[in-house]
């Protein structure tokens, strides 16, 4: 049975960015041994991890020790578990790839993702490979029905992320996806960063998602960079171009309720060389985090607080 996500939020007000989300992140950007992991999530009084791998290997390729570890090691530190990030239809399995990987990939994360006590996967929309657009994005949609319909009977949430993909990173071709494929078990995960590696403006298309289907964004990555495409530099949040603060006061605007969870890409980048984590991984890790509590505090949060009682004076509401 999955454990019940929820009850972190009771546990104590640490590690509450603002009322309904939790602060998360992404274990491997630490260390690559999950001692560093465990070790920087819990560094900044977090309850939640976001797990991708450890030790080097995907979660879903752990063999069974290396798993019983992850979860003893958890146990202990009492974090629970945000999301699972996977490499379902990734930047490295282009929609030339046949499915087989991805179903297969899906099938181990189910158990384990019970094991874990989270629901969330993370998942992408299949890079192309010189097909045509129509062909590609027909083909891309036949597959998430297909993976959909065997999480949802897992009873998993696909979080497509706009990142690598037919649907990366546009608006309209999100919506299209989660319309087509019409399934519980498919939402969406925002990276507030991706735009500088994609060349768009991540803003620009969380706007327009709050717009049209606000309640489908249901998990959060915080990045921040400067430059775009392969001179992207990656920088503490709030010191970039990506807007975090505009995009997290949006999401609080528009009632979301779920993790902001951490991706510094400042030791490591996974989608480059540099994939070897120096001993200051954790620390970096830290220091990320406090940056984001303190934009948090300082102008999301706070920021949100004016705003509401602006209006409220403009309406004649006074307390």
């Amino acid at each position: 049975m999955l454990r019940d996500q929820t009850r972190y939020a009771r546990l104590s007000p640490q590690g509450e960015a603002a009322p309904g989300i939790l602060y998360a992140g992404i274990g491997d950007e630490a260390g690559r041994t999950l001692e560093q992991q465990l070790r920087a999530v819990s560094g900044l009084g977090w309850q939640l991890i976001e797990l991708r791998s450890v030790g080097g290997t995907a979660i879903a390729d752990l063999d069974d020790a290396s798993f019983d570890a992850v979860l003893q090691g958890l146990d202990r530190a009492g974090l629970g578990t945000a999301c699972v990030d996977s490499r379902i239809a990734d930047w490295s399995r282009p929609i030339s790839q046949g499915l087989e990987q991805d179903l297969a990939e899906l099938d181990r994360l189910s158990r384990r993702c019970a094991a874990l006590g989270t629901r969330y996967v993370r998942v992408m929309s299949y890079p192309n490979d010189g097909w045509d657009e129509e062909s590609w994005g027909a083909e891309v949609i036949r597959r998430m029905r297909l993976l959909a319909a065997r999480a949802n009977a897992s009873g998993l949430v696909l979080l497509h992320e706009n990142c690598a993909g037919w649907a990366g990173r546009s608006a309209d071709r999100m919506v299209r996806l989660l319309t087509e494929v019409d399934s519980p078990a498919l939402r969406l995960l925002f990276d507030t960063g991706n735009g500088a590696a994609y060349h768009y403006e991540a803003y620009e298309v969380l706007e327009q998602l709050m717009r049209r289907c606000p309640e489908a964004v249901a998990h959060v990555h915080v990045k921040d960079a400067v430059g775009s495409g392969d001179a992207a530099a990656y920088t503490l949040p709030g010191q970039g171009e990506s807007q975090v603060a505009r995009c997290l006061r949006l999401l609080l605007e528009h009632g979301f309720t779920g993790a902001w969870s951490i991706e510094p890409h400042l030791a490591l980048r996974p989608h480059e060389s540099r994939t070897e984590l120096g001993e200051d991984g954790p620390e970096l890790f830290v220091e990320y985090g406090r940056h984001l509590e303190r934009l948090v505090a300082e102008e999301v949060v706070a920021a949100a607080a004016d705003e509401t009682r602006e209006e409220r004076v403009r309406a004649g509401i006074h307390d």
